[in-house]
């Protein structure tokens, strides 16, 4: 996939994220009644902006058909009145201008709200992006795919873990892990991470041979435990230190079968939340594995998302760039409301620490600083990551090595 398909793919994806993460805290802030200066397409230096219902417009038609304009002119002005809608240089998403974030001195400024109010616009923009990955899981469900479905089968099982204490032996088909169905590898490593630090049930199909050519099998319900931290083994096969997995085991696709599957959207819906929140649950868990195993995790700025937005396209097609949209979008959520300076939970800090000492505000121009601060140490990051995201293009890695 050239550079320019890449690129654009990447910018479309984020566009489409931060548009919708800034058009929560856009409504909101017209439903509250605060004044939202610009409505920012991409970031500046600016294009072009323009209003497509002024003040001075809305005056001009309440003179002509009395203290009620029409319908749509009502409904146009409560949407986008009075809010210039710019289009910027930079297509990295986009933006929302609100009157007095800081200052409380102007009646329709955000500062001059109180404190619930702010909070619900300021969380907003998090809430859309954590909506966002369940309608994008749920038209991946509904999009036909072919996926793999002849089982997924233990391949080896490493002495001393947990799949070996459980009684697992190599052959054995796993077909249901804590009730749900495992048709391929990838279900059994997914679900295996889902549970980590705690019991599961697995469900396995186990055949013997006997002398006389006969096959027996019995289904087996075993406990197996995901560990956070596996110790290292060396795989023989490259003679380097490797860890383990979770609970011990190698895994492959039983057969070479496959067919196309699609669910209908009653069906796509409920399995997008679940999607969901198996995302969030796994984050949490890659979180907690990489402090058990005293891991650094590995650090992609925008660079390297772009990389790896290319690398899905290419590798899994445009089903797993809805998932991979999703997971980004979780992640814009999580990564906003965290108390950094110049973000959300920044500033929704700071509301809370008013709220903490009942209604006394933290003087504006001491948060416009730590703001500014935030916004200094947060570009000098991404531009220390982007550094090291390009020399690993440079090398020719993979950034899902």
């Amino acid at each position: 996939m050239g550079f320019l398909t890449t690129a654009g793919i990447f910018i479309l994806v984020l566009f489409v994220l931060v548009l919708v993460h800034e058009l929560g805290h856009y409504i909101t802030a017209r439903i509250f009644g605060i004044r939202t200066l610009e409505f920012g397409f991409g970031y500046p230096p600016k294009i072009r902006g323009f209003r497509l219902f002024s003040s001075e417009e809305i005056q001009a038609w309440e003179q002509r058909t009395g203290p009620r304009p029409g319908f749509w002119r009502r409904l146009g002005y409560r949407v986008v009145g009075d809010t210039e809608l710019t289009v910027n240089w930079l297509p990295l998403g986009g933006f929302v201008r609100l009157l007095g974030e800081e200052d409380p001195s102007d009646p329709r400024s955000l500062a001059a709200k109180r404190p619930l109010v702010r909070l619900i616009v300021l969380s907003a923009g998090a809430f859309m992006n954590f909506i966002l990955p369940i309608a994008l899981f749920t038209l991946a469900y509904m999009i036909p795919q072919r996926a793999a479905v002849g089982g997924a089968l233990v391949t080896s099982v490493q002495a001393g873990s947990p799949a070996a204490a459980a009684g697992v032996h190599p052959g054995d088909q796993i077909i249901r892990i804590n009730g749900r169905g495992i048709q391929n590898a990838g279900d059994a490593g997914y679900n295996i991470r889902l549970n980590q630090g705690r019991w599961m049930t697995w469900t396995v199909v186990r055949r013997e041979t006997f002398g006389s050519g006969i096959v027996a099998s019995q289904t087996l319900e075993l406990r197996v435990y995901a560990r956070w931290a596996p110790p290292y083994f060396v795989d023989p096969s490259t003679s380097k230190r490797v860890r383990e997995g979770p609970t011990g085991i190698s895994v492959a696709d039983r057969t070479n079968a496959t067919r196309v599957e699609s669910k209908p959207f009653w069906e796509a819906i409920p399995l997008g939340f679940r999607s969901t929140f198996d995302t969030l649950t796994l984050a949490k868990n890659q979180v907690i594995s990489l402090i058990a195993q005293r891991t650094a995790p590995e650090v992609q700025g925008p660079v390297g998302i772009a990389q790896a937005t290319g690398e899905v396209v290419r590798q899994a097609g445009w089903v797993a760039l809805l998932q991979f949209a999703a997971l980004l979008s979780l992640n814009l959520a999580i990564f906003n409301i965290l108390p950094i300076p110049m973000l959300d939970g920044g500033r929704i800090l700071f509301v809370l620490i008013e709220i903490a000492r009942r209604g006394k505000r933290v003087a504006p121009e001491r948060e416009a600083l730590v703001h500014f601060i935030g916004f200094v140490i947060l570009i000098s990051a991404v531009v220390v990551i982007s550094y090291f995201d390009i020399a690993r293009i440079i090398r020719g890695d993979n950034v899902f090595r």
